[in-house]
């Protein structure tokens, strides 16, 4: 059964980014999922059964962020 994710999300990935980040920001919803690294900002786009095999948890945004 695919995750329930939408826009403004933050997911936590099971494996660091290079530059030491684990949470993402979700700014694309489709077949791929585009995410945006919250520590350097760094964007990537996951096919979905990828994205759900990494996937950790999601949590709801912060307030006063926005995913772009």
């Amino acid at each position: 059964m695919p995750v329930e994710v939408s826009v403004g999300q933050i997911a936590e990935m099971r494996k660091a980014h290079p530059c030491g980040g684990l949470e993402w920001s979700v700014v694309r919803v489709g077949a791929d999922i585009g995410l945006k690294c919250i520590k350097c900002g760094r964007r990537v786009m996951l096919p979905r059964e990828e994205f759900e095999r990494r996937l950790k948890c999601l949590k709801t945004a912060r307030p006063g962020t926005s995913p772009r």
